[in-house]
């Protein structure tokens, strides 16, 4: 993270990563890297796969740097892509380093992110293209995760999940690109992983101008001043901060506990909401004593605070707090 002369940096530095490789023994990398995270007290998610490595971890600035160095010396990783922010406070309750099928699940083994790709577009040069009438945007996130912010006119498929988007293009394919010359596909996601994918595979589907915004939303937000800015809401984050604005500032956005969902001011407002218990999106998913029971372990959580140790029951529900990586 660069430094800044004229104000203080946070005490906590957050480092979003990944890199599309080629590790012939994934489950031998896993041990050496999880010693150094440990270490060096530092927290979040790694996930490594045969194509590579993604996640996020915190810690002190220091010590982030110490695993990035790690990081950087495995296969094809001298050039990783890390975006960093800054937190107040620890925004990951433990260390999850993980062997995985995919380190994106997308479900299209054929494509190849690190060589079919589309082409990079620098945050600075991203209002350009999507301003371009013969340009379609597609968000490629999840449902949940537009739904406190996206860039303006862009195409929200709906997915729960990004394995859901290859079926979403073949069904909506005719209907995003007509049938005569076809548009030009810019395509974003939070730090860039699943635009990796994405562009892979529309290019496999035989679309031929396929961009998408290096970095992710979250360089854009960092490098495009909010006057010139296109994009409207907060960025989803997959950490205690849950969202973050122009400038990488914490947002405003809250986490149902129950049912995982981000919550905007206005969701927050309505009258189905109670912290910990339920929002308007879940309310009627869940009975009365799967509230009460969120009700007790809020309390359990709050007198284990009290007493100066951490509670760290699973959530009764499907939910626990986001833990570093973009969900499959």
């Amino acid at each position: 993270m660069p430094a800044s002369t004229d104000m203080p940096q946070p005490p906590i530095r957050v480092a979003a990563l990944y890199r599309f490789a080629r590790f012939t023994d994934p489950a031998a990398l896993r041990d050496p890297l999880d010693a150094v995270c440990r270490i060096h007290a530092v927290r979040g998610t790694l996930l490594l796969a045969a194509e590579g490595i993604n996640g996020t971890i915190a810690g002190k600035p220091a010590a982030v740097d110490a695993v990035l160095a790690h990081v950087r010396t495995l296969p094809g990783c001298a050039a990783l892509d890390v975006k960093f922010s800054g937190a107040d406070t620890m925004p990951f309750h433990r260390l999850k380093v993980r062997v995985r099928r995919e380190i994106v699940t997308m479900g299209e083994p054929a494509i190849d992110p690190e060589t079919e790709a589309g082409t990079y577009v620098e945050p600075e040069d991203w209002n350009g293209l999507i301003a371009d009438p013969g340009t379609i945007v597609i968000d490629t996130r999840n449902d949940y995760e537009v739904a406190i912010g996206s860039f303006a006119g862009a195409i929200d498929p709906g997915t729960r999940s990004f394995s859901d988007f290859p079926a979403w293009f073949r069904e909506q394919r005719d209907a995003l690109l007509g049938h005569g010359r076809q548009p030009k596909v810019a395509m974003f996601c939070t730090g860039g992983i699943r635009c990796e994918k994405s562009t892979a595979f529309l290019k496999r589907e035989g679309v031929e101008e396929v961009f998408h915004l290096k970095g992710g939303i979250l360089r854009y937000l960092e490098a495009v001043p909010v006057e010139d800015s296109l994009w409207q809401g907060e960025c989803f984050v997959f950490d205690a901060r849950v969202s973050v604005g122009h400038g990488l500032a914490p947002g405003t956005a809250q986490l149902c506990h129950a049912c995982q969902r981000p919550l905007s001011a206005e969701d927050q407002a309505s009258p189905l909401f109670e912290a910990w218990v339920s929002c308007a999106g879940c309310h009627g998913e869940r009975t009365e004593a799967q509230r009460a029971a969120y009700r007790e372990r809020h309390r359990q959580i709050t007198l284990a605070a009290a007493q100066g140790h951490a509670h760290l029951g699973r959530n009764p529900s499907r939910g626990q707090a986001p833990d570093g990586v973009p969900e499959s």
